[in-house]
């Protein structure tokens, strides 16, 4: 076990950035290694990870990859216990990694399949995660928990007949995102009594190979308000969903 320390004499931060080896995951870890961040690049396929590491390696900025399949819990628990060997605790855990599926729709002819798969991943894997990095967390002296959501997770935008979100009726993929919202809530509560603050942030309409690329948004700017409040100290408020314009309602 090791921390790296500044000249300053003080401590590097650790971060853990899930699905990280494309799109807003890749741009969220870049940001965070720029920053001074021990970078931990997760993804599902080792092999993938370590090209991501490479590529940041280029640009002169330093990662770690991380094997981690959300739908795999002996892969998280085995994550979990190399970043524990390795560097003792966890500072910064963001759960980027999520799914779409071209079966999802309305509720009326939606793939029971498909909805089960964005569920379990976007959802129950995210948990799973959560769960097997909250002992780490709780080592550092100001964890923050950034949730990767969606405003398509808002029940209130999904109602609303004049919101934009009003029409996409992606019964799996929406109703993945509102409950991620469930487990920021819940948590922040639950950690309430803890310096870890949990915050759900929507990055915008981010032009990724999850949107089939079209977004208004680059990978690079839908980053940057993940990585803020990554990053946020003492003024951190758990419990927020938020965008770039603001708290968004839930």
């Amino acid at each position: 076990m090791h921390d790296k320390v500044h000249q300053a004499g003080v401590t590097e931060r650790v971060a853990l950035v899930t699905g990280a080896n494309k799109g807003i995951g890749l741009e969220i870890a870049r940001q965070l290694a720029r920053a001074g961040v021990i970078v931990l690049l997760g993804a599902r396929d080792r092999g993938r990870a370590s090209a991501a590491v490479h590529a940041l390696a280029q640009q002169g900025l330093t990662a770690q990859a991380v094997q981690l399949d959300l739908e795999d819990e002996a892969s998280i628990a085995a994550a979990a216990a190399s970043i524990a060997a390795e560097h003792g605790r966890l500072d910064i855990l963001v759960n980027n990694a999520g799914i779409v599926d071209a079966e999802d729709g309305p509720p009326s002819a939606a793939s029971i399949a498909a909805v089960r798969k964005i569920v379990n991943t976007n959802f129950v894997g995210t948990l799973a995660v959560t769960q097997a990095m909250l002992p780490l967390l709780r080592r550092s002296p100001a964890a923050r928990i950034v949730n990767l959501s969606s405003s398509l997770g808002s029940l209130t935008l999904n109602g609303d007949p004049s919101s934009p979100y009003y029409s996409a009726r992606l019964i799996g993929y929406n109703a993945s995102k509102a409950a991620l919202n469930m487990l920021t809530v819940q948590l922040a509560e639950e950690l309430r009594d803890t310096p870890i603050v949990v915050t759900s942030v929507s990055p915008g309409y981010v032009k990724t190979d999850l949107t089939g690329h079209q977004g208004f948004l680059t990978a690079e700017d839908g980053a940057r308000l993940p990585v803020q409040h990554a990053l946020r100290g003492a003024d951190a408020v758990s419990g927020r969903f938020v965008e770039a314009s603001g708290d968004t309602p839930w």
